[in-house]
Parts: C-alpha cells; structure tokens; sequence
C-alpha cells in the first residue's frame, strides 16, 4: 500500500509499505477520505504542535472515515481513550492522559490506502451519508464540543472568532442549539471565508488585529455578545473576543495557537465576570454528530472546497496552508 509520511516542515513523502495486520481488538480499514485539520497544518509548517515535535517520520491525519472488511462505510473516531482514568470515569475521555490519537506520538494517521484502528471506534455510517460526510464527522465533533462548553441557549447572540472549518461548524451547531444571533470574523485577506459564513446566516465583520469589538458590539447591539468561541489560535482573535462580550458571559478558547502561551486582559475579563473555557478536541458525540447531519440542521458539504488524490497530498497540504479553501479532502 502507499502511505504519505511527514519527515519535517514541508516535507511529506509517499512510502510503499506493508499493509498493516490488525492487532486483537482491531479491524482493517480502507481508508477512503481523509480531511486536513489546522493540528495538521501545524505539524506540517512548524515541525510540531505545541511542545511535541515530529521524531520519526509520522503519517497524519485524524479526520477520516473509511470501508470496513464488510463493506460498510464508517467514521472512525481517531482518539482510543484507557476508560479507567479519573478523567475518563467522571466522563472527560477527551482529557485521558493515556489517549491514543492517529496521527499522533507513536500513532500513524489516515493518509494511507490502509489502516488497522480499534474496532470499538468504528462508527458505521447511515444510508445517504458519503466517505467525504463521514470524514468530517470529526471537525464536527469539535464544534459540537466547543459549543457545549459555551453554554448556548435559545436566543443567544453567539460570535464566532475565525472562520475556518471548525469555526464554520460552530456557526452551524450554535443556530442548532438555539442561537437567534450569529456574528463572524476573520481576516479581509480570506474573503471566502466571510462569504461562507454570511451563507450560513452570520453577520460578518472583518478581523482588524483585535480591534474588531467595537464592530462585534455595533452589529448585535446591548451590551454584546452572549457567547464567543475564538477558532482563529490568534491572540488578536483572544483579545477580541474578551472586549466584545456582555458581562457575565462565557468564551470558548478552542483555536489551537502557534505559541505555547495565551493572555489574558485579567482586568476586562474579572470586571465582566466571565467564565473562560478551553476546549479539547470532543468528547463520545458521534451519534449527535450523524443525527445533526440527517435532519439536515448542519451542511458537512458546504464546508468542502478541494479535493485530491494520495500521490498529490504535497499539494494539499500547500493549498490547505495557503488558507486560499476551506477544508481540504485527500482521498487515497
């Protein structure tokens, strides 16, 4: 089988290997569509993400569904929590300190023709739904996530602070969830992305390094926003999203950013009394997931701009860098 590996910045190859055995536990996956998260395009433009570097060459990729030995068309949930830690009794798989995640540590990913992945993390998939739906199950997922943690509530005004993929989810999840309100922002450099939110019903304002509050709080109105979830990884984006909410409201951190530290105006948020919240990749949300995209409440599709084959996963990670598309697909 082919497999693209990243042996550093920049430097993804395509390997001829072995089709792997499953171990006890585990099935065979072909793998049939595999998206490129931003967690990626760490990896792939900085070497690492966080304090972890690449030491081997590492197949990415986490966001991928795929066919069973069956047939079956499924999602694979790429995260394999222990279920006996602390965090994962009281119900936080997504905080396990021994999880497993493909693409990651000792882990190889999705961007190859075959992979072998705990059978208990294969999700099958419904009639209608695509490899490409079930691929982005996973960014959904996310969002799914981030907007739990924000509290929403019927009627809330929620803004969302960086327009990619995961940020166009939570757009989505949020109106789902009961939001009446929706404001977006990202940079005037990234029309696309503005106009793909405004599509999904956002007021969109453009992201001015930070300064873009003054705007947030025009748009909506009272004393601002209810909710804020920043998916940019910017401070900038942090910074706005303090200024440009209510007192008393809540602001989701779930952008992934380049530095390992994040301020804080102490100030702003102890004067607005706010609750702060870091959000971690997902939690069991598969099966909301997949009902969300069945009543048609959330469009996976809309969210996908290109698409390319295993051997052209060079030029996917380049295009996806670029942030010239939205979610970039590579199907091997």
């Amino acid at each position: 089988m082919r497999a693209a590996r990243l042996h550093g910045t920049r430097d993804v190859r395509l390997h001829d290997e072995p089709v792997p055995t499953p171990a006890q536990g585990e099935t065979l996956v072909r793998v049939a569509a595999v998206g490129l998260c931003g967690s990626d395009l760490h990896w792939f433009e900085e070497g690492g993400i966080g304090g972890t570097r690449i030491s081997r060459p590492i197949v990415p990729g986490h966001e991928f569904a795929g066919r069973t030995p069956d047939g079956r068309l499924a999602a694979i949930d790429p995260a394999v929590y222990c279920g006996r830690c602390l965090p994962c009794l009281e119900g936080h798989p997504n905080l396990c300190p021994s999880v497993r995640f493909a693409g990651h540590g000792p882990d190889d990913g999705a961007l190859r023709e075959w992979m072998a992945w705990p059978a208990h993390c294969v999700v099958a998939l419904p009639e209608g739904f695509s490899a490409e739906d079930g691929a982005m199950l996973e960014p959904l997922g996310v969002a799914i996530h981030a907007v739990d943690l924000g509290h929403v509530r019927t009627g809330d005004t929620v803004g969302v602070l960086g327009c990619g993929p995961i940020g166009l989810f939570c757009l989505q999840v949020a109106k789902a969830a009961g939001a009446t309100r929706l404001v977006a922002t990202d940079l005037a450099s990234r029309p696309h992305r503005l106009d793909a939110a405004r599509a999904l019903g956002a007021s969109v304002i453009p992201a001015e390094e930070g300064r873009e509050a003054s705007a947030i709080h025009a748009a909506v109105g009272g004393l601002g926003l209810d909710v804020a979830i920043e998916c940019a990884g910017t401070q900038a984006a942090v910074d706005a999203a303090l200024e440009s909410v209510r007192p008393g409201a809540r602001i989701v951190l779930a952008g992934i950013p380049s530095f390992e530290r994040t301020s804080l105006s102490a100030s702003t948020a102890r004067r607005k009394g706010l609750t702060i919240a870091f959000s971690r990749r997902m939690k069991h949300v598969y099966p909301r997931a997949i009902a969300l995209v069945a009543s048609g409440r959330v469009d996976l599709r809309r969210v996908v701009s290109h698409r390319f084959a295993l051997a052209d996963t060079t030029q996917a990670f380049e295009l996806a860098a670029s942030r010239r598309g939205l979610k970039v697909i590579v199907e091997p």
